[in-house]
């Protein structure tokens, strides 16, 4: 039987175990909530989303949190009342005095939620000291910018990197007015075992973690005549960038962003999709190699920078069973210089704050020279004042301007994995569209799902059992480390998978630390996006990208083939 409660005189069904803000939202009222997000446990901290319960017999009335309120059978609620609003408006006074001010420079300027609740409750001055003037930055980082005194308390990035990433680089320290998000031991976050996800500036609401910006060093290079540009696109950034500019979210306008970049003074540009494709064949070759002595551990993909810095600290054991194969971004920077345009400065835009971190790696004798997140890339666009949503659209330069749908699909999780199963098929000479939609129908494709009800986000595991033309396959695909983590405690128990895709940003990098910030349902559509794309694509198989084979010739042979495009973390 139907229980209703009601919300601002609405009589509401309520749904068992769903937080008042939540049926709230399904009326199309808005709660004000700075530390609340479904995908992350209740904390209660901001009380911006306080409400009010009136007890219908005695009209007593009593606040409390709608993130943590569950409703209750003929439970009356009153989301916007002129004391509420007086409560909102106060709490906002007290967050504010906390809190740096100087709005107009800080790179959440015009996305904070502080700004958008001060204007929505009319906040025009502080009654209280101002007791965080000035910014205390920590740029120890190549991915994260932290600044406390922008720091509301909120717990959001601590939640994330505890719950989601299972990382756990930062956390409360100290009591009371000293209280603050900080490393173990308070070192700088570039010494701690942060892996440069970035997730927790995604979820930032003020602006008080941050991606470190490389747009004026880039700018300065460009503005030099004496030097020569080249860069690189990754598949998910094409499907975010529009985005700023009132472009829906599924369409791709890489086309668009090849134009932009030049227009910003970039000598060449080039799709990292063509070095995705070599990354599949790479990595698929491995994946065979290995099925024909069946160890007990699987093979691990390697493209994301963040998952390798993960497995570097927390289970070193495992590194060995992690492919080899570089990522796209840089096999494309070794092939790039291998054919002997070593005086070019070579860079790469990515949907991810950790590949920053990956192109300072000694590993790669700095290749890439500098990486450009969505985010940053959006900025320069509109420092130049380019007509994003107008300009004609152009082709990459023609050098190596070929990929295949199975490079697309990288930037979202499943694709490393259905990429690379396609190839094994190509191999044991079962290459067709029937074979692919075994793999696609296997249940591998799809971002995580939010969960409302347990605050958390789920299916971040998705697993498969596949007969490809004869060969017995179990595979994983998982995004999140936390994820990664109960993957690997599974594998230690006992179960058995070939393969395991491993993707740190929950949904894949169309959802990486270095994109505009979205909704969860913002990012299905991105998602969505990659594979309408991928589907028009005439080429479905990395082995069907004619330069492949040119970059096998170029290289000579397979001693060669190693040393650029394979890695061994450490150095050894």
């Amino acid at each position: 039987m139907a229980e209703y409660f009601t919300i601002d005189g609405i009589s509401v069904e309520f749904e068992k175990d769903l937080n008042v803000l939540e049926h709230a939202k399904r009326c199309n009222i808005d709660i004000p909530a700075c530390c609340y997000t479904p995908e992350l446990s209740i904390y209660g901290a901001c009380r911006m989303c306080l409400v009010e319960i009136v007890d219908q017999r005695s009209g007593r009335i009593t606040l409390d949190s709608s993130c943590s309120l569950l409703p209750k059978p003929e439970m009356v609620i009153r989301t916007n009342t002129k004391q509420l609003r007086m409560y909102r408006k106060n709490i906002l006074e007290l967050l504010i005095a906390n809190h740096c001010q100087d709005c107009n420079t800080c790179d959440s300027n015009l996305d904070c939620k502080l700004q958008t609740y001060a204007n929505i409750y009319n906040v025009k001055g502080i009654r209280y000291p101002q007791l965080s003037p000035k910014p205390k930055l920590d740029t120890s980082s190549p991915c994260i910018r932290k600044d406390i005194a922008k720091c509301i308390l909120c717990g959001l990035c601590v939640r994330m990197c505890n719950e989601v990433q299972n990382v756990g680089a930062i956390d409360f320290a100290h009591r009371g007015i000293e209280m603050r998000i900080a490393t173990v031991n308070e070192k700088p976050i570039g010494q701690s075992n942060c892996v440069g996800c970035g997730q927790c500036a995604s979820i930032c609401p003020v602006g008080a973690l941050s991606i470190k910006s490389d747009v004026k060093n880039v700018s300065e290079l460009l503005a030099d005549q004496n030097k020569k540009l080249s860069v690189q696109i990754a598949p998910a950034v094409r499907f975010a960038v529009g985005n700023a500019f009132g472009i829906a979210p599924e369409e791709n306008t890489f086309g668009r962003l090849v134009a932009a970049l030049r227009l910003i003074g970039f000598d060449e540009v080039y799709d990292t999709n063509t070095a995705a494709d070599m990354t599949v064949v790479q990595e698929a070759e491995e994946l065979l190699e290995r099925l024909k002595t069946k160890p007990a551990w699987p093979l691990f993909t390697s493209c994301c920078p963040a998952w390798i810095r993960y497995v570097e600290n927390q289970f070193p054991e495992v590194m060995p069973h992690v492919s080899t194969t570089k990522s796209p971004m840089q096999i494309y920077a070794a092939t790039y210089k291998k054919a002997g345009d070593v005086n070019h400065i070579h860079g790469a835009i990515m949907p991810c704050t950790a590949k920053k971190l990956e192109g300072l790696r000694h590993e790669f004798h700095k290749n890439t020279s500098f990486v450009l997140t969505t985010q940053e890339i959006i900025q320069m666009i509109k420092e130049l004042g380019i007509d994003y949503a107008s300009i004609p659209c152009e082709e990459v330069d023609n050098k190596w301007g070929q990929s295949t749908s199975a490079a697309l699909i990288f930037g979202v999780s499943g694709g490393v994995m259905e990429a690379a199963l396609r190839y094994t098929l190509s191999v044991l000479g079962q290459s067709n569209e029937e074979n692919y939609r075994v793999i696609t129908e296997s249940g591998i494709r799809g971002l995580p799902k939010t969960d409302a009800k347990a605050g958390a986000l789920i299916d971040g595991i998705k697993t498969a059992k596949l007969n490809l033309a004869g060969t017995e396959l179990s595979v994983a695909v998982v995004s999140g480390l936390a994820n990664a983590a109960e993957i690997i405690g599974r594998i230690k128990e006992g179960e058995h998978f070939d393969f395991v895709e491993v993707m740190a940003c929950p949904g894949g990098c169309i959802c990486g630390g270095g994109q505009p910030g979205a909704d969860w349902a913002l990012k299905e559509k991105r998602a969505e996006g990659i594979y309408l794309a991928a589907d028009a694509m005439p080429l479905k198989s990395s082995e069907q990208n004619p330069i492949i084979k040119e970059w096998r010739t170029l290289m000579g042979d397979k001693k060669t083939e190693h040393e650029h495009w394979h890695i061994h973390y450490g150095g050894k």
